[in-house]
């Protein structure tokens, strides 16, 4: 399928130009098919523009009713009670978050067999008993000593006999 549309083929196209040949000459040829480009090139651009603006509106049309939520969620309208439910449990968030960080929990965090009915202490984490540390081993600090100085090994000379 070329850019002409659903169709129009090789065949089609041959035709039509040879019809065009016989019937306008081949002398006004190039100068109709100059004309009849920018014609198409004149239709594309409108319907780009077409295209444009129609997706703008829709643009619009969107902006204007997230407006209309927006103001909506502003004035309270819409809103729909949540419970007692969940009252409370916005009650118990703000309390935590309100707590000084030093008080305990209001609510201990459940970790070990109560988060797991199903298993035992030993189950989940079962103690080992605690390694005994090395005993610490004393140093003795080493006495200073000179530094030996290395002198450079002297080879004899090779002769050649």
């Amino acid at each position: 399928m070329g850019g002409l549309g659903p169709g129009i083929g090789g065949m089609e196209i041959l035709v039509i130009g040879l019809i065009a040949l016989l019937v306008v000459g081949p002398k006004d040829l190039p100068v109709l098919m100059r004309r009849i480009g920018k014609i198409v090139g004149r239709a594309r651009a409108m319907a780009n523009d077409f295209r444009a603006s129609f997706d703008e509106m829709a643009r619009q049309s969107e902006l204007d009713e997230l407006r209309k939520e927006v103001e909506a969620l502003r004035t309270g309208q819409g809103m729909h009670p949540l419970g007692p439910d969940a009252d409370a449990a916005f009650r118990e968030i703000r309390q935590d978050l309100n707590r000084p960080l030093d008080a305990p929990a209001a609510q201990p965090v459940l970790t070990g067999p109560e988060e797991w009915p199903d298993m035992t202490v030993d189950e989940i984490a079962p103690e080992a008993p605690p390694e005994p540390a090395p005993p610490a081993k004393p140093t003795k600090p080493k006495p200073a000593t000179k530094a030996k100085t290395r002198k450079p090994a002297v080879r004899p000379n090779k002769v050649d006999l």
